[in-house]
């Protein structure tokens, strides 16, 4: 498909003898459609050719030589050029490229060969999967398949919190209260008890918090029993997880968790200690960072126990070595910045920094209802991420009872909007963002919702089937859609790849999810404006085509967010 950026970059560099690729980037989309479909701003060059912008757009647009037929007029606005495409040419540029690609259109090649390995979902085991861990699991998903749909490999991996003084806390419970709980039916339910009781303890009892560690060197050292232990809550809290992975269509290359690291470590407290970079402090071993203004980051606790930073360290030189990647992600909450700017500068002071200048945390905000309370407990416990799926998936079912009780296959649809509408919410804004969760907003088929793009791709689709027909492309008439609001549809669709592109280079999925609503609600303009079904064969298949098209990138687009699109509704 045509570029035309790279078309109009390559007119204005010939007319003022500049480099094209740094005018490519000047190039802006007006807030206006009536200024132009893009805009090269004057401004830019004033300093390098000495002359005031207008003056530049006046002798660029007499100089000029473009090809009419991708634009059909410039004109220019105080110091801005505007250039105006032809709507029959972008139209089928677009929908013949829809044609040849179908399911892949907007995908393209920039990472090919290269590896991204994204760190998400990573939840502690030998706890329940609450709505805490919604976020990381949500935004690292779509960013895996962003990443795939612009041909990177990428990888995806849930380093499992299964290592740490949390299993002292966890095993020591056991130990002192197992016959007050049941641990034969919901076993994962009593261990958070369990967890919760000795958190409570070990404040008023400080010798509690030693018990923990004398549990956790032991699992640290082998212990046999130990060890059995630690599996047995492993295996337990993983085939807890799944339920909800499925649930979220979430998939993972590896998971290799903290606990993969930990005969692996010893390598690397030798290596920083061979640089020089382990200093003894309070009976700890720390690497100093006070020169670049952080606190000292502890590789060895003064108990002799490894720590985050241990573990995070040896992970990286093992996926260094395994993957040789060309960005390393690290989808963990905001309150852990200060964590990975202490290991990723660590990691540059151990000679990797070529390495520490790919690896990058992406923060995200807090779960809040919208009172803009932290969403943590209901009834004392957590939220559990399952449950609130569960009833996602039971709000929508009782929406269709009562607006279409004849629908087939209503349990399936229920999954697929209610799990969406979860997904959508969460990446509708920036991820930086708290997510406000509110069930009267993110199951509305009207706003800016999971279940309003699924509900305009649902149209598309019945607006095909009733035809009984897609056109064959050969078939359409570009000129029949060149209608303002066709035409937005069109600039909308053409923009796909841009917008996949910009996702990827900010790691902002809610980048898709804006783009998502524009091409909704263009579309609902569209359909509501003009008859796509007509007896004018010509105008009917333009216009179907169009409508396909749309169907198409909406049900791509969604998928790259981790959602499913149903048929109907």
């Amino acid at each position: 498909m045509i570029n035309i950026k790279e078309e109009i970059a390559k007119a204005i560099a010939m007319s003022v003898n500049l480099d094209e690729k740094e005018l490519v980037n000047y190039i802006e989309i007006p807030p206006n459609s009536e200024l132009g479909d893009f805009a090269f701003p004057c401004f830019k060059l004033a300093k390098e050719l000495k002359k005031a912008p207008p003056m530049i757009a006046t002798e660029i647009k007499e100089k000029i030589a473009i090809d009419e037929s991708i634009i059909e007029k410039i004109e220019i606005q105080g110091g801005y050029l505007n250039f105006y495409i032809n709507k029959q040419t972008l139209a089928k540029e677009v929908l013949t490229e829809v044609d040849n690609k179908k399911e892949k259109f907007g995908s393209v090649d920039i990472g090919k060969g290269s590896n991204v390995v994204i760190d998400y979902s990573s939840p502690n085991i030998a706890k329940p999967f609450h709505i805490g861990h919604l976020r990381s699991t949500v935004i690292g998903g779509a960013l895996y398949k962003i990443y795939k749909f612009l041909g990177y490999n990428s990888v995806g991996i849930n380093y499992l919190g299964d290592w740490g003084i949390q299993f002292g806390k966890v095993m020591t419970g056991l130990e002192l209260w197992k016959d007050e709980y049941d641990l034969t039916t919901n076993t994962i339910d009593a261990i958070l008890k369990i967890y919760v009781r000795f958190s409570k303890e070990e404040k008023e009892k400080p010798e509690m918090t030693d018990l923990a560690r004398q549990a956790f060197k032991k699992l640290e050292d082998g212990d046999a029993e130990a060890l059995k232990t630690w599996k047995w809550l492993r295996e337990l809290s993983l085939a807890n997880y799944e339920k909800t992975y499925k649930l979220l269509n979430a998939k993972f290359d590896s998971y290799n968790g903290e606990a993969y690291y930990n005969d692996k470590m010893d390598k690397v407290v030798e290596e920083l200690k061979e640089k020089g970079l382990l200093k003894d402090s309070q009976g700890a071993k720390i690497v100093d960072l006070e020169e670049f203004g952080m606190p000292p980051c502890i590789i060895i606790t003064s108990a002799g126990t490894t720590i985050y930073a241990t573990r995070d360290l040896t992970s990286l030189e093992d996926r260094i070595n395994k993957y040789d990647f060309a960005k390393a992600l690290y989808v963990v909450g905001n309150e852990q910045q200060l964590h990975f700017k202490q290991v990723f500068k660590v990691l540059e002071l151990m000679g990797y920094g070529e390495y520490a200048k790919k690896c990058e945390h992406i923060p995200f905000g807090l779960v809040v209802d919208k009172d803009g309370e932290k969403i943590g407990s209901r009834k004392g416990n957590s939220v559990l991420l399952e449950e609130i799926l569960n009833e996602a998936i039971e709000k929508v079912k009782n929406i269709i009872n009562e607006k279409n009780p004849e629908l087939e296959d209503k349990d399936e649809i229920a999954r697929k909007v209610g799990v969406g509408a979860i997904i959508f919410n969460d990446l509708s804004n920036s991820r930086i963002k708290d997510e406000i969760f509110d069930w009267d907003m993110l199951l509305n088929f009207q706003g800016e919702t999971g279940p309003y793009i699924q509900y305009i791709y649902v149209r598309t689709k019945s607006v095909l089937g009733k035809a009984g027909y897609i056109p064959n492309i050969n078939d359409v008439d570009f000129s029949k859609i060149t209608e303002k609001e066709a035409f937005s549809i069109i600039k909308l669709l053409y923009s796909f790849s841009d917008v996949a592109i910009q996702a990827a280079e900010k790691n902002e999925p809610s980048i898709i999810s804006r783009y998502l609503i524009d091409l909704a609600q263009s579309f609902s303009n569209y359909y509501n404006g003009y008859h796509i079904l007509t007896e004018d064969k010509q105008v009917q298949d333009a216009r179907l085509y169009l409508t396909y098209a749309v169907g198409t990138v909406l049900k791509t687009g969604a998928e790259l967010l981790g959602m499913e699109m149903p048929e109907r509704m």
